[in-house]
């Protein structure tokens, strides 16, 4: 894999934002997280003049997971397939709220069980037939890690090229919430019962199972514990592949990304294992009612900006969160315009 450099936030550009914004408060950060979210913006962007509006490129990262048989999803495998072709006619409620940010779908095979080929909305990146069973052996080889890694970099770096100054994470595959928990118990040494849960709202029969599933995985693979290319082969997916390699390619390109639910920010954790100043490109779109979610947060040091209950994932959350953050952007431009024109 190629050597990943971060350059460092523009702390100037955030202290500048800070600054403008002293000129219009009447008490100290009285608009909370929303001007910190705009310091944060100006820090990664390197600038603290905004021109235009985010131009958002969702990218819906879809990927099997061999542990799916175990019955540890609410639903049958198939449904992946179903989900895509949803995307597809825009009709998923992830392309409602997508459509109302502004933001564009592409939707990206990196690892489905399906024959996805000839739907030609979606990008052909797959890097194997779905993951395979963790509970006997590695979920994936360290080369097919690589490959995944590199080709969610390729698919982002291609979006920023294309003019898109925000990357977006989203997810589709059943059982992805079970290797999640996997990836978080691996990075953290918390046990299963800590980092599983009801995930598509699964029953306390299934909930043993999937916690059971969990438990073997770790104790045949053994994963180093927060080494994150070690845990992605052994316990992860290749939509966690992918969203990884978008985040970090994000970060090399100075482009923040919005992270979704529970499953893209065990994604983050990834890329965080692999090179820590990712997490400075990264906003925090909701807090997801999965079990785990909080303790990956507090771990990468984010803050979520939408706490709404919500456990879907498939970008819906990171779509509330851009809305927010182009609002908190048009609201500083709007409110120091003569500081910045001074």
């Amino acid at each position: 894999m190629q050597d990943i450099i971060v350059p460092p936030l523009n702390k100037e550009a955030a202290e500048i934002v800070h600054k403008n914004w002293q000129t219009v408060d009447e008490v100290p950060y009285q608009l909370g997280k929303v001007e910190k979210m705009v310091e944060k913006y100006a820090a990664i962007c390197g600038t603290p003049d905004f021109e235009g509006k985010i131009k958002s490129a969702m990218l819906l990262m879809c990927g099997d997971h061999g542990i799916a048989k175990y019955g540890v999803s609410a639903y049958p495998q198939e449904v992946t397939m179903q989900m895509i072709n949803g995307y597809m006619r825009g009709t998923a409620g992830a392309n409602v709220m997508a459509r109302h940010a502004g933001a564009d779908v592409f939707v990206v095979d990196m690892g489905t069980t399906f024959d996805l080929s000839h739907l030609p909305k979606v990008r052909n990146e797959k890097v194997a037939w779905g993951t395979e069973d963790f509970t006997k052996g590695p979920a994936m080889t360290r080369e097919q890690a690589e490959m995944a890694l590199e080709r969610g970099m390729k698919v982002a770096g291609e979006c920023i090229d294309k003019g898109y100054n925000m990357l977006v994470t989203a997810e589709m595959g059943i059982g992805n919430t079970t290797s999640t928990a996997a990836i978080v118990s691996a990075f953290t040494g918390l046990a299963p019962e800590l980092t599983v849960g009801r995930g598509t709202g699964i029953n306390d029969e299934r909930m043993k199972v999937k916690r059971q599933v969990v438990a073997d995985g770790l104790a045949v693979n053994k994963p180093e514990l927060g080494n994150a290319m070690d845990i992605l082969c052994k316990v992860g997916g290749y939509d966690h592949a992918g969203l990884a390699g978008m985040i970090i390619e994000g970060a090399r390109r100075r482009v923040p990304t919005m992270v979704d639910g529970v499953n893209a920010t065990a994604a983050a954790l990834l890329a965080y294992g692999i090179e820590p100043a990712c997490a400075d490109y990264m906003f925090c779109s909701h807090l997801s009612a999965e079990i785990s979610h909080a303790k990956m947060l507090e771990i990468l040091n984010l803050k979520p900006i939408v706490d709404a209950g919500m456990r879907l994932g498939e970008g819906t959350g990171a779509s509330l969160a851009i809305v927010i953050l182009q609002s908190a952007l048009d609201l500083y431009k709007n409110l120091t315009a003569g500081e910045h024109n001074a």
